[in-house]
């Protein structure tokens, strides 16, 4: 069974309440048809439902049993629009503004969220990272104990190893304690989707002392703050990826370390060599790059490329489901 399908089935197996913020791309319906269909989730639609219903019948796609709600006439309206006036009026929010705010499909789905209403969104078939994430982190906000949200993918090599890469697609250079929210986030996520112990390495290009840096200081210091954040953690740094990987190298390199030579969660100093990474992996070695997958928000609110799939969109909201 493939990582993907063993998503799935514990998704059917929890069936959870995802919202699906685009209903006007034509993806997205055929998403939320597959996924009520193959009940891995219940996918509530945000919109007119006139309007969504007439899209659905021209593509040819069936809404039968998906729930649809529209912002513009919801009950729920008032009340969110007083919490996210609470939420932001110190950066200037009016309570006019946050009605308004509120009534766009992004906020109402993250509203949703924070609210309980359901467990997950995912979006970004049709807006940029930035507004999808814009609404994440400032109506459900950042996980307790995490100072940063981030991102992870799962790396399904050919030969079946699993990996998980972090952070390889939002924050550009990030600081000690902002790495080690992507370790300790980036663990979780391993464990969640991937189903084995977490043994985490702090990527550098030293090892235990082999280069003297700042960034190397960096990587050290983000070590030593997991320890302390997350002591059930298997982590080790600073390490470089050869140390981290190979077993032979592992010991040569950082002999009596926990995780050197069989680490299957790597974290990078910065954004240039994670994206640069994964991409490497993916390309040359052949992997599938699952993801990215958000972490570090209180609940999941998920990214999709613009370019996505309908198939992405599937397995992101069956990814969304597995981490709520």
């Amino acid at each position: 069974m493939s990582l993907i399908d063993k998503i799935q089935t514990n998704a059917k197996n929890n069936k959870k309440k995802i919202v699906l913020p685009e209903p006007t791309d034509p993806r997205v319906l055929k998403a939320a048809e597959q996924l009520q269909q193959n009940e891995l989730v219940h996918p509530i639609l945000l919109g007119s439902s006139d309007a969504i219903q007439a899209l659905a019948k021209e593509h040819n796609v069936s809404l039968n049993g998906i729930e649809i709600k529209n912002p513009e006439t919801s009950d729920a309206i008032s009340d969110f629009a007083t919490q996210y006036y609470e939420l932001r009026k110190h950066k200037g929010m009016t309570p006019e503004k946050a009605n308004e705010v509120v009534r766009q499909p992004l906020f109402f789905a993250a509203m949703m969220l924070r609210n309980g209403q359901a467990a997950g969104a995912v979006a970004g078939s049709l807006s940029p990272t930035a507004d999808v994430m814009r609404a994440a982190i400032q109506v459900v906000g950042v996980a307790e104990g995490m100072k940063a949200v981030s991102s992870s993918f799962v790396m399904v090599m050919p030969d079946g190893r699993e990996f998980t890469f972090g952070d390889c697609a939002v924050i550009p250079n990030p600081d000690a304690e902002q790495l080690a929210s992507i370790a300790i986030s980036s663990a979780k996520t391993h464990q969640r989707l991937v189903g084995s112990e977490p043994k985490v390495a702090m990527l550098s290009f030293s090892t235990k002392g082999s280069a003297k840096h700042e960034d190397a200081d960096k990587v050290i210091a983000a070590t030593e703050l997991v320890k302390a954040l997350a002591p059930e953690l298997n982590v080790d740094g600073e390490l470089q990826f050869d140390a981290a990987l190979v077993e032979a190298i592992g010991a040569k390199k950082a002999p009596g370390s926990p995780v050197a030579g069989k680490a299957n969660v790597f974290i990078f100093p910065d954004l240039d060599a994670g994206n640069i990474g994964y991409k490497i992996t993916q390309r040359l070695a052949g992997a599938e790059a699952i993801g990215p997958v958000v972490q570090g928000l209180a609940k999941p609110y998920n990214d999709l490329s613009r370019g996505c799939s309908v198939e992405d969109i599937v397995n992101v909201a069956c990814i969304c489901s597995v981490l709520s």
